[in-house]
This record gives C-alpha cells, sequence and structure tokens, in this order.
C-alpha cells in the first residue's frame, strides 16, 4: 500500500476517534444535561421537612370540617411560623442577610432627633414699626431711651421726654425742662414700672411719678457737671457723670447719697447693675472697665473697685450683664475699639473677644435664648444679632442712616426699640416670640388614691 492510501486511513481513524471525546467533555461541562440534583441539608429545615412528608399530608388527603373561626386560626398560625412553604428540599444556601450601613435603631433615632429638632426662627430683617424722634441728641455718651416693665416706652428729645405707651400706641408729654438746665441727658425706669429717674445737663437728677405726672424730688450737689448714665438697684439710683464720680442715691431718706466710686478720670457713659444687685460695671470716655462689689461699698470713703479692666482702647458706653449666668458681662468698645468683649466678673478675666468692625453702641442679650444684639456705628449703622458662645453672625438689620446710639428691650424681651442719629425710633421682632411654658405634668396617683378605704 502506497503512502498515500496509509495516510487517508490513518486520517479516517483519526477523525473517527475525535467526536467521542469532544462529546464527552461536553457534557461533562454542561449543566443541563445532568440526571439528578443532591440536595444541600445545611440548607434545609429537617423537621419542617418531616413535618410535611407526616403529618402536614394528612390534613390534605383527609380534609375535615373546620369551623372558620379554627381556620383562620390555623392559617394565622401558618404564616407566623412560615409554614406556607410549598418546597421540602434546598439545593443552596439562601443569600447572607444584608449589612446596613447605618444600623435601624440608630437611623430611627437621628430620625426622631430631626423630627424633635426646634425650627429655625424666622427673624425680619426690616423693623415692624417707624416713629419720627426729632431733636435727639446725637451724642454718643449718653443714654436717652428706656423701656419701662409697665410697657412704655421714654425717649428724650432735646430738652422734653416723651412717654409712648406700648399696648396701645399713645404718646405723651412728661416734661419740658428749663434751658438753663437742660438738654435731659439721661432716662431710667425704676423697676416699679412707675417712677422715672432724669439726668440733666446742669448735674441735677430728678424723680418723677408718671401716674401723677408730677415731679417727686430734685437731687443736687453729687455732680459738678452733665449726668449722662443712671441705673437703679432696687431703691438705690446710681449716677454716673461727666465728672467722673459714681453716686448711689438712696431715694427713700432726705440727704440721698449713700455711696461713691471713684475710678474713671473722664466722662462715665455706662452704668449697669448686675440681677443680683451685687456687682456694678461702669464704663467711661477713659477706656475703662470697672467692676464694683456692692458688699465693699462705704458711705465715709470712696470704695474702691473689684476689677479694673483696662482691655478696650476706646469709650466703654455698652455694658449687659448675662441672663442665664450671673457673672458674666459684655462690653462694647467705641469706634477707636470697635470689639465686643465678655468678662468673668470674678475673676476678672477676659473670656473672649470680638472685632465687630465698627462703634459698638449698646448691647442687649436675648432673654429667651443664647443671643447677643449689638447696634453700631459707621459704615453700616446696623443692628447684629449673634450666636453666643460662637459669636457667628445670625442677621444683621438696616434700616437707620446714622449710627444706633440707643436701644431699649420691651418687658416680654421680644421687642427692640432702637434710636439713631437719624432722628427715627425703630422696633425690631428681632428676639421672636417666648415659648409658652408647658404645664407640669400630673404625677401618676397610687393606687385607689381616690378611695378612703378598701373593704
Amino acid at each position: 500500500m502506497d503512502a498515500g492510501s496509509l495516510s487517508s486511513v490513518s486520517a479516517s481513524k483519526t477523525k473517527s476517534r475525535c467526536p467521542l471525546p469532544e462529546q464527552y467533555l461536553q457534557k461533562r461541562n454542561s449543566r443541563d444535561n445532568l440526571d439528578r440534583f443532591i440536595p444541600n441539608r445545611s440548607a434545609m429545615d429537617m423537621d419542617y421537612a418531616h413535618y410535611m412528608l407526616t403529618e402536614g399530608r394528612k390534613g390534605k388527603e383527609n380534609p375535615a370540617v373546620d369551623s372558620p373561626s379554627r381556620e383562620a386560626y390555623r392559617k394565622q398560625l401558618a404564616e407566623t411560623f412560615n409554614m406556607n412553604r410549598s418546597r421540602i428540599l434546598a439545593f443552596k444556601n439562601k443569600p447572607p442577610t444584608s449589612v446596613e450601613a447605618i444600623p435601624n435603631d440608630f437611623s430611627s433615632s437621628v430620625h426622631q432627633q430631626a423630627k424633635t429638632a426646634k425650627p429655625r426662627r424666622y427673624i425680619p430683617q426690616t423693623s415692624e414699626r417707624t416713629l419720627d424722634a426729632p431733636d435727639l441728641v446725637d451724642d454718643y455718651y449718653l443714654n436717652l431711651l428706656d423701656w419701662g416693665s409697665s410697657n412704655v416706652l421714654s425717649i428724650a428729645l432735646g430738652s422734653t421726654v416723651y412717654l409712648w405707651d406700648a399696648s396701645d400706641g399713645a404718646t405723651s408729654e412728661l416734661v419740658t425742662v428749663d434751658e438753663e438746665h437742660g438738654p435731659v441727658t439721661s432716662v431710667k425706669w425704676a423697676p416699679d414700672g412707675r417712677h422715672i429717674a432724669l439726668g440733666l445737663n446742669n448735674s441735677d437728677v430728678q424723680l418723677w411719678d408718671t401716674t401723677a405726672n408730677r415731679l417727686l424730688r430734685t437731687m443736687r450737689g453729687g455732680h459738678r457737671s452733665r449726668v449722662g448714665a443712671l441705673d437703679w438697684n432696687n431703691h438705690l439710683l446710681t449716677t454716673g457723670g461727666m465728672d467722673g464720680q459714681i453716686i448711689n442715691n438712696d431715694v427713700r431718706v432726705r440727704w440721698p447719697i449713700v455711696d461713691t466710686y471713684q475710678g474713671h478720670n473722664q466722662e462715665v457713659c455706662g452704668l449697669k447693675w448686675s440681677a443680683s444687685g451685687q456687682q456694678l460695671a461702669s464704663g467711661g470716655n477713659d477706656n475703662l472697665l470697672h467692676i464694683w462689689d456692692r458688699s465693699m461699698a462705704s458711705s465715709n470713703t470712696s470704695t474702691e473697685w473689684l476689677h479694673r479692666l483696662e482691655d478696650h482702647t476706646a469709650a466703654v458706653k455698652a455694658l449687659a450683664w448675662c441672663p442665664f449666668q450671673g457673672n458674666l458681662l459684655a462690653s462694647g468698645g467705641g469706634g477707636g475699639d470697635r470689639s465686643i468683649k465678655f468678662w468673668n466678673t470674678h475673676t476678672g478675666a477676659c473670656l473672649n473677644s470680638i472685632d465687630t468692625g465698627s462703634q459698638v453702641c449698646a448691647l442687649l442679650w436675648n432673654k429667651n435664648e443664647r443671643e447677643l444684639l449689638s447696634s453700631h456705628g459707621f459704615t453700616k449703622n446696623q443692628l447684629t444679632l449673634w450666636k453666643y458662645p460662637s459669636m457667628v453672625k445670625t442677621a444683621e438689620l438696616t434700616g437707620h442712616t446714622s449710627r444706633v446710639l440707643f436701644m431699649a428691650q420691651s418687658p416680654d424681651g421680644c421687642t427692640v426699640a432702637s434710636a439713631a442719629g437719624d432722628e427715627t425710633l425703630r422696633f425690631w421682632n428681632v428676639f421672636g416670640t417666648p415659648e409658652v411654658a408647658k404645664p407640669a405634668p400630673k404625677a401618676n396617683p397610687e393606687p385607689f388614691a381616690h378611695l378612703n378605704r378598701i373593704r
């Protein structure tokens, strides 16, 4: 046989052998041609499988007549214990339960906190009322505006003091002082909301009964020049003058001067008693801030200050005691300082200082929130609301066209009145409405507390 026939025979043999291994491999790799399934015991509920193969079939083969309530109970029981499954064998494990990035209990607590979070208060950017204030003296060192506890606002315009009743908007004139005595340089309501003290340019201090519209007394001889700062501590009227003196006057007695404080060498332009009545803060045109202790006061000699604070670099007029922390005082500096500083009056330490960028004319704390309001001069002539203690600006209120010299707060703590050199008096709803106090929940009564005895 020649080589050609041999090669053809070998080729035919090779072709006849190849299809079988290929077909075998194809069957081996294909899962579609397998003829049986092997269940996975670890993925099966063996107790349920045994029940379905024995007891579970009895009900289907020999159905019994059950009452509707019994049938409903059986179905509910089957759903509860997952007995409605039709498959007995399991051929693979169930996929693992997905792991949540945030646990349900945590996300629900966050959602609950978000629901209970206090909504952000809306702060109107414009004044709700504007009144004319002609002849308002544009003098940084005076204090010509105050809001009494009886909800009556007092403002000194030149030599005349006007009263504006916030409850009905009625305006009345209290007094016009003589030219040789005026103008009026300071006003301050007594705590009772009925009596008011007036400081005059000629160094006199007058005490008026606004209900009877009657002058009760004039105190003379304490100061040698104008009285630009006043504050009350119960029956004590504290006065500060251009002569640098601070005097405590007991308005109940004939000779009223009981204490004197000497520490300023220039005009006293800021006076504020703490809520406890134990500490007095005074600021002056000498850039000094003094803290005086009532217990150290002496009627025979000049009282020594508790702290002499020299951090400000301009006149210190704006003073405000914190309503929620008794030893915290905020002070504001004039045009050369432009800062608000916070003090621990027990230790005399400066806790913080913020550069506001403009002259600080007045400061008021929010009685309902931890916020501080400041009024300013050039360039914006704005009122700025700060969040305490972060001192982040919450709002800036503009409208005045000259420096905002004076601010006063309504008795409920919500509305602020501001008076500026532009001879306008504006009212701002900046501190919002105070929350109504919720009644305290009643304690759970003891069992049978409503019975006198148990039989």
